[in-house]
């Protein structure tokens, strides 16, 4: 066993424990550090396999904004965590159905021809894997990188439509109404006559002359 399959093997067993963690974890925060976890340890995997871009993106989008701004979300939410395991019972058939389906899924794909073991090719020291990768999703893999962008447009719309929505316990404006209002909507002009305050003048309160004195 060489050196870098001994790296290999500990990377992986950290990832399945976080993994595992992501999902057996009672709270969310630590939920999200794990993710964390599982994400770095991924971005270390791609490194020994010569994909540095990869890694490299993983570690700025997912790690260092998408992950931390959920992990900051998560933890300024007021989660419930008694409410939040309503109903865990009555989904767990369908839950189950699905996790099962999904594992057959991944045990087709892994078992077939396209991901057989092969020897690695080494490159010239001018190679640069971004511009293969690049090369290869604007040509062969064009139409998939496209109806990706797609859903990911239809996610943020749904996003913003959701977050939009007009709740009773939330208030929110009307940019159009905003719009239309005009200076006389907001600003009235009233005259009023000046006056001119008169200073009260106090008189002295007559002193009683001391007894004795006529």
């Amino acid at each position: 066993m060489i050196f870098t399959d001994f790296v290999f093997y500990i990377l992986a067993s950290i990832l399945l424990f976080a993994g595992m963690r992501v999902i057996t974890s009672r709270n969310p925060v630590h939920s999200a550090l794990n993710l964390v976890l599982a994400f770095f340890t991924a971005a270390g995997i791609w490194v020994l396999l010569q994909a540095e871009f990869l890694a490299i993106a993983l570690l700025v989008v997912y790690v260092g904004a998408v992950m931390v701004l959920f992990l900051f979300v998560v933890m300024m939410l007021d989660i419930n965590l008694d409410k939040l395991r309503e109903g865990f019972w009555d989904y767990l058939p369908v839950a189950g159905f699905i996790g099962v389906l999904m594992a057959g899924e991944m045990v087709l794909i892994l078992g077939s021809n396209h991901f057989a073991i092969i020897t690695a090719v080494e490159k010239s020291a001018g190679y640069s894997n971004t511009a293969e990768l690049g090369h290869v999703m604007y040509t062969q893999y064009l139409l998939p990188f496209e109806l990706a962008s797609v859903v990911l447009l239809v996610a943020i719309i749904a996003a913003i439509s959701l977050t939009l929505r007009d709740r009773k316990e939330t208030k929110s404006i009307n940019p159009s109404q905003q719009v239309k209002v005009k200076r006389a909507d907001r600003i009235r002009i009233v005259k009023v006559k000046s006056e001119t305050e008169v200073a009260e003048v106090i008189e002295p309160a007559p002193t009683d002359k001391p007894r004795g004195i006529k």
